[in-house]
């Protein structure tokens, strides 16, 4: 069986998932977690996998498809404060 050390925040966050009553014991609220990084990973995979090909095939195809380097600047700078406003 696996042994690993958790912080206090995830003590306590074990702890309030357990108070819910959703889960019987840490083991369930542990194995919900790595179902949905799991999920999340092969998500990862196949964006980098068909997505990114896909994107560039279009790209090679026919480039205004494609957003300046500026633009792509401007987006991410955008999503970058909007995170920044919601984390407040």
């Amino acid at each position: 069986m696996a042994s690993f050390a958790l912080n206090e925040h995830y003590e306590r966050f074990i702890k309030k998932q357990l108070e819910s009553g959703r889960y019987n014991n840490a083991s369930e609220v542990v194995r919900a977690g790595l179902r949905l990084l799991e999920d999340q990973e092969d998500a990862r995979e196949r964006w980098l996998a068909q997505e990114i090909p896909n994107r560039y095939a279009d790209l090679k195809r026919d480039l205004s498809t494609g957003v300046t380097l500026d633009e792509a600047f401007d987006q991410l700078e955008a999503e970058h404060r909007a995170q920044l406003a919601k984390a407040k």
